[in-house]
């Protein structure tokens, strides 16, 4: 083992960087380069069905499937100067990645031969089986119908030789086993509740878009010494391994010279995804050691979020080409930053306002309030079904660590949008809204374009957190699809939304003018999610007790966190913004409960193997090393005098008794856990029980092991080191 570790190392050492070349034209010219879009479509479609199609990504319009053979057949033209032989439907199903079943571009002849055909039927609609896809019992194995379908928003690309079309995946009764159709339901539902509202100060308005941009955290580590640790491999992080003696704490990794190797295998991924269409703007060192970030433009949230899976997916084929293995588990290592994927969100109109951006008018900055308001009276009321949306067994290891924001949803403004908001709700009305006779109206709140150049500050400790033109959600994992977030925050934002309008109509209804309801219910709301306003340290222990005193959810255990999917309050709201129906809820708390369950049972598993059949061979060779060596010693100088000259050596032996013994017991106890969880039937009830028998045992296991690990003779020790990992040769 000890040599498997040491050529590792030695193999890591000598790795090149590989040679990219760089294409001729400047990124903007091969930007899209694989994808089929307006420009694409603008050549191959005819004009009708060019109008249509464009129709259908611009204003929701239904999609005629009469023009589906005429789409296919453009897409097959291009893809066959492409050298694409087969094509797939895209997917995202509930295992956290993406699904894909390819098939080649061929039909029988009839004739006894084959012909090549690509149909409008093919196209729209193909039928994976779902029986092996995660249901939560929305379908039963002997039930293996289910269906994907074409979504025309998000553009076709070319991976290799096969054409990937984007779509939803849905049950044979209709029920959505994905994340791309409740998204798009949850986009379609602020499009219509944003637009009704923002009709109060633009009535031109057609369409508000919900945008995104990620910002992709990430680890990268040798191939070799990734293949010299079965935990890595099997798991995504360390089960086990003592700090480096220098890691983090120098700071001088963050914005740091990218290295050689690194540079060479982002310059490639890069020019990937930018041919399929993946705006990457932005790339540089993070601070732990080997961990780095990519980040796009801001794009519609649907295509954010497809690109998002699509870069996962490529950034490890190319990692390995220049002997990386990419790391995207939230928590890799112990004792340095894990990784987050922050979600820049906002709203804007089809007219280019941004509707979390302060205008130039008193009427600009008074929608400006209302969308501020409303987006955080939708974080106030599911605090706690945001957290469950980026709650998972791998994010639960980095949230709350001082690196990461804590489990408490909160958000900050910053002071001079708490200003704004504070003068709104406590002026007097009537120097706030004043009417001219009918003709004019004056509204008496303060002009905020200084936003614009974020006059916020930063806090990294909130979870939510409104940075100049947009609130940035930073509790994602960077492991995570972020769809599961965006559902819910969109949902939840057309809920408020909706509300709000509803409760200021009732008071024109009654005879109210229109500002002057807008400024009765705003002020309202102010005061309502007061509870949610938070600019301190998130950390703080004080903290933790003042959130519960605001009634908002202080919970950690990533099981019990799911439940806020099924409270009475997140089951409405689903349903009223047609988005999920409660059956479809409780399919998905039953995946994510088995999916928590099996990572850990996982982890466990990995954790006995090494402790039984690395560590303690390895601990207990050491010691009959020392041991030999105290005999020696007593042969030559007697015992009494020998175990004074041998004291060091003494001492070590009982402590790798001792540690080995524990280990040894340690694993029992986490066999014996395991097997009284396995054997409870509720997916919920089961994962409660690893989260509080199994998993604190495997804590108790690696406290040993890391102690051993300095003590035990280097050259013995099995796996790659945290210094080995964590630097690049």
């Amino acid at each position: 083992m000890a040599s498997l570790r040491f050529d590792a190392v030695k193999a890591a050492s000598k790795k090149k960087p590989v040679e990219v070349l760089s294409p001729v034209e400047r990124p903007s010219e091969f930007f899209g380069k694989k994808v089929f879009n307006r420009q694409k479509m603008y050549k191959y479609l005819p004009a009708s069905v060019y109008a249509k199609l464009t129709d259908v990504i611009d204003n929701g319009a239904r999609l005629d499937r009469s023009i589906a053979d005429e789409v296919a057949k453009g897409m097959k033209q291009w893809a066959d100067e492409n050298g694409v032989t087969h094509y797939t439907h895209w997917f995202q199903p509930l295992t956290e990645g993406t699904a894909e079943k390819h098939d080649a571009f061929i039909e029988h002849d009839g004739k006894g031969g084959m012909i090549e055909e690509f149909s409008g039927k093919l196209l729209v609609q193909q039928e994976p089986d779902a029986s092996s896809f995660p249901s939560g019992g929305i379908r039963n194995t002997f039930e293996a119908r289910g269906y994907s379908a074409w979504d025309p928003t998000s553009p076709v690309f070319i991976i290799d030789d096969t054409l990937c079309i984007p779509t939803i995946f849905i049950s044979y009764t209709g029920e959505a086993l994905d994340y791309k159709a409740p998204l798009l339901r949850a986009l379609h539902a602020v499009n219509v509740a944003a637009t009704d509202v923002c009709h109060y100060f633009y009535t031109d308005v057609k369409k508000v878009q919900s945008n995104l941009g990620w910002e992709q955290e990430y680890f990268l580590v040798d191939s070799s010494l990734y293949a010299a640790r079965p935990d890595l491999a099997l798991t995504g992080r360390t089960l086990m391994g003592h700090d480096s003696a220098k890691n983090q704490q120098m700071d001088d990794h963050y914005f740091g010279t990218i290295p050689e190797r690194v540079q060479a295998f982002m310059k490639e991924l890069e020019i990937k995804a930018l041919e399929l269409g993946i705006p990457c703007k932005t790339r540089h060192n993070e601070v732990a050691p080997n961990q780095f970030e990519l980040a796009p433009i801001f794009e519609e949230t649907n295509l954010a979020v497809d690109h998002n899976m699509l870069l996962m997916s490529i950034m490890k084929k190319i990692a390995r080409k220049h002997g990386f293995q990419v790391l995207l588990h939230e928590k890799p290592f112990d004792g340095i930053n894990g990784s987050g994927k922050h979600n820049n969100w906002s709203l804007s109109t089809d007219t280019g306002v941004l509707l979390h951006g302060p205008g130039k008018t008193p009427e600009d900055n008074l929608r400006f309030a209302v969308f501020i308001v409303e987006t955080l009276m939708a974080v106030y009321r599911h605090n706690g079904l945001l957290k469950a949306s980026i709650m998972s067994a791998t994010n639960a290891h980095r949230l709350g660590a001082n690196e990461a924001p804590p489990a408490i949803i909160s958000s900050f403004l910053g002071k001079q949008l708490s200003d704004l908001l504070e003068h709104i709700e406590k002026s007097d009305k009537d120097e706030l809204f004043k009417l001219d006779g009918k003709k004019a109206e004056k509204l008496d709140i303060p002009e905020i374009p200084e936003i614009m150049i974020d006059n916020t500050d930063r806090n990294r400790t909130s979870p939510f957190a409104f940075t100049g033109n947009r609130f940035e959600f930073r509790a994602v994992g960077s492991e995570a699809n972020c769809a599961s977030a965006m559902i819910v925050l969109n949902t939840a934002i057309a809920e408020a939304l909706t509300d709000f309008k509803t409760r200021v109509d009732a008071l024109i209804a009654k005879g109210e003018e229109k500002y002057s309801a807008i400024l009765d219910i705003l002020r309202e709301d102010i005061k309502t999610t007061a509870p949610i306003h938070f600019d301190g340290n998130g950390y703080s222990d004080e903290w933790v007790e003042e959130a519960t005193k605001r009634g908002l959810d202080v919970e950690k255990s990533c099981p019990v966190i799911f439940e806020r999917y099924l409270d009475e309050s997140s089951i409405k709201m689903f349903s009223d913004m047609s988005v999920m129906q409660k059956n479809e809820l409780e399919a998905r708390n039953e995946v994510k409960w088995e999916t928590y369950t099996k990572k850990i049972q996982i982890e466990a598993r990995v954790m006995g193997d090494l402790s039984m059949n690395h560590i303690i061979p390895v601990a207990t060779h050491y010691q009959s090393q020392l041991a030999k060596n105290v005999e020696n010693v007593i042969d030559i100088f007697g015992r009494n005098e020998a175990l004074k000259l041998s004291e060091r050596n003494v001492k070590l032996i009982k402590e790798i008794a001792e540690r080995t013994a524990k280990i040894e017991l340690g694993v029992e106890e986490l066999v014996k856990a395991r097997k009284v969880a396995n054997k409870i039937e509720g997916e919920y009830e089961k994962a409660i029980a690893y989260h509080d028998t199994v998993e604190p045992k495997m804590d108790e296991i690696r406290y040993q092991i890391d102690k051993l690990e300095l003590v035990v003779a280097d050259e013995l020790w099995p796996l790659p080191k945290y210094r080995e990992l964590l630097f690049i040769r």
